[in-house]
């Protein structure tokens, strides 16, 4: 019984010493500070996740944006024959679906199939182009949890070596097992971003592909009208 109450003394000593050496209020600075060198790739990996997303974010809103009476004045400027002033909207309309019906224009008076296949290559072209680096965000997604967990693994070897160099001791302990969980939690958090900002482009993307599928059934209904 004896035994017991000194262990149990011993252990509420080492829990106070712990608590007093412990400041009140950590910030997020000096916190992430005690996460060692491998918070640094995470760094890279946030600045690099955070610079791709707004970077897409900004060439997919610009691809988005197109005037909503376009395929109209394409549809009047067609049927009335005029296929010049159809082609001069195209050629000064800045966005995927115009680039792609500027190609069905290019192909009248050949075969519907030949012009379908080839807008179809372009709207082919015209998605790479607005899913180009969207990969590093899914990369990022992935790959960030897992440097965390590096980092907290390493951790918590080096804890367990002085422990067995050192002996035990419980405000050693307490003090660093929550300093090694550091670069987990911040891996998570990258990693979460980076699939949130992914999904969410990836979302923007379909969209307006949507729209440039619309676009090319309604210009290849214009072209068969005058047959039905």
């Amino acid at each position: 019984m004896g035994i017991l109450l000194q262990i149990a003394d011993t252990a509420s000593k080492a829990m106070t010493d712990a608590a007093a050496a412990t400041p009140d209020k950590i910030t997020l600075g000096s916190l992430l500070e005690k996460g060692g060198w491998l918070m640094y790739p995470l760094y890279i990996l946030l600045a690099a996740a955070i610079f791709v997303f707004f970077e897409r974010l900004i060439a997919v809103r610009k691809a988005s944006k197109i005037d909503t009476n376009f395929m109209n004045i394409i549809r009047d400027n067609i049927v009335s024959g005029n296929v010049s002033a159809a082609r001069n909207l195209t050629k000064n309309t800045d966005n995927p679906v115009a680039r792609m019906i500027d190609k069905g224009i290019q192909r009248i008076g050949k075969p519907i199939d030949t012009i379908e296949k080839s807008m179809e290559n372009v709207g082919k072209l015209e998605m790479y182009k607005m899913e180009r680096n969207l990969s590093i965000l899914s990369l990022i997604a992935g790959i960030a949890p897992l440097f965390g967990f590096l980092g907290t693994i390493a951790g918590m070897i080096q804890l367990f070596y002085e422990i067995n160099s050192k002996g035990f001791e419980l405000n050693a302990i307490a003090g660093g097992i929550y300093v090694k969980m550091i670069t987990s939690a911040a891996g998570l958090i990258i990693g979460l971003v980076a699939y949130v900002g992914y999904n969410y482009l990836s979302t923007q993307i379909d969209k307006t592909a949507n729209r440039m599928e619309a676009a090319s059934t309604e210009f290849l209904d214009v072209l068969l009208e005058p047959t039905r």
